[in-house]
């Protein structure tokens, strides 16, 4: 039986593992493409990963309209424990005179989680996240995959040009229809003069 078998190690230790998915969500959320490719395993486990801290921040999102800062924190927080925190700065960094250290991925992953994908996937009840296979890598024949965000802004230019095309080819349907129609109708007012 497979009791409690619930996840795969990757070959890795709890800790690596745990460190890796936390890296692998960071890059995922902060790419400007809204996705990334990695092994086709790697992928699978990041999937409910990410779509878990994505629902925190859908019901964040969703706790903006009743005004309680208190929830959003509190969901802020809990969020936070799916990337590296980076809250940690060094004692000498606080001299005078000098800037602090800029703040890592983790903390930028989670400001666009709350401020942008948040406000992104609010009426969406799931399914944030699409596996594309690619085949495999020609240096150790792992399975590549593409994990990306659904309803990322490239996908809605596609869509959008798609329609467009879509449009044009029914118009210039309905043009060549007509313009067979008149070609019938001249041979048939030709037909009928001999």
């Amino acid at each position: 039986m497979r009791h409690l078998k619930a996840h795969r190690k990757l070959g890795r230790t709890t800790e690596h593992r745990i460190s890796m998915l936390r890296n692998l969500a960071t890059s995922l959320i902060n790419s400007r493409e809204d996705r990334i490719v990695t092994t086709l395993p790697k992928a699978k486990e990041l999937r409910p990963f990410v779509e878990k801290a994505i629902t925190l921040s859908r019901r964040a999102a969703s706790l903006e309209g009743n005004t309680s800062e208190v929830g959003g924190l509190h969901l802020r927080r809990q969020a936070a424990a799916f990337f590296h925190a980076g809250n940690y700065r060094r004692a000498s960094a606080s001299r005078r005179g000098q800037t602090p250290p800029p703040r890592t991925a983790g903390v930028a992953a989670i400001r666009r989680l709350f401020d942008e994908l948040g406000e992104r996937f609010k009426d969406r009840p799931g399914g944030y996240t699409r596996i594309i296979k690619m085949g495999r890598r020609t240096g150790d024949g792992a399975e590549l995959a593409i994990i990306e965000l659904v309803d990322n802004p490239r996908e809605k230019e596609a869509q959008a040009a798609g329609r467009k095309r879509t449009k044009g080819a029914t118009k210039k349907k309905t043009g060549e229809t007509k313009a067979t129609e008149t070609a019938a109708d001249k041979k048939e007012a030709g037909g009928s003069e001999e």
